[in-house]
């Protein structure tokens, strides 16, 4: 399932934090991504909107099923891509970033054969 790169990244970071914390909040969200607390807020009711996450009475931000897929997804090919640019020499800040950018455009058929090459490495 193909969704907009902004939402992948609003997922990925859910992730992230939800690994860090007991609870994950909006506010959490827009200090993680550096964004502002209305630009979460129309994300978060956008994913909500479209079965990626859900929000209980605390406004706690847990992934459906669906929403963690794709969030584990883009964070596998993060790790993998920002490890292979470091291995190859590319400054870790610069590695982050740019795996950051790539992980949304590469096929899965060059993202398998990247890891494939990572993992006999």
């Amino acid at each position: 399932m193909k969704i907009q790169e902004s939402a992948e990244n609003y997922l990925e970071a859910i992730l992230i934090l939800s690994r860090r914390n007991a609870a994950v909040r909006s506010v959490d969200i827009a200090a993680e991504l550096e964004f502002t607390k209305p630009s979460v807020s129309v994300a978060m009711k956008n994913l909500r909107e479209n079965g990626y996450i859900e929000m209980d009475a605390d406004a706690h931000i847990t992934l459906t099923p669906k929403g963690l897929v794709i969030a584990e997804t883009v964070y596998e090919r993060h790790t993998v891509l920002s490890s292979w640019l470091m291995s190859l020499g590319v400054p870790d800040r610069v590695a982050l970033e740019d795996a950051c950018r790539i992980e949304h455009v590469l096929s899965e058929e060059t993202f398998a054969a990247i890891k494939r090459h990572v993992e006999a490495t």
